[in-house]
């Protein structure tokens, strides 16, 4: 079982490092675009992509239901760009292709 303190966010400039170190030890690239991440005890443990096409997950730790907790955090973003007709991934989120100062939380 995860522990209770888990923090579903939209992935930020200052996640790179961390981000990095999660798609290395996955040993896979960081998915592109903008980012949702799953923390535990303040450390990023799970990371997906927001269009929900690639995700990145600690080996070493119980991921699983982060991530599914990911997916369907995405998907109501979604649910909500779609009715809003605004854009998903808004300003601030870090993207392996692009970095921003600003932060935005989910």
């Amino acid at each position: 079982m995860i522990a209770a303190g888990i923090v579903i966010r939209r992935a930020a400039a200052r996640d790179g490092v961390a981000l990095a170190r999660l798609a290395a030890l996955d040993s896979a690239a960081p998915p592109p675009g903008p980012l949702l991440v799953a923390e535990v005890e303040g450390e990023i443990r799970a990371a997906l992509a927001l269009d929900g096409d690639g995700a990145i997950a600690d080996p070493f730790h119980r991921t699983a239901e982060l991530v599914e907790l990911l997916r369907l955090r995405a998907s109501q973003l979604e649910a909500a760009h779609a009715a809003s007709g605004r854009r998903a991934g808004g300003l601030g989120e870090w993207s392996p292709r692009r970095r921003s100062v600003a932060t935005d939380t989910a």
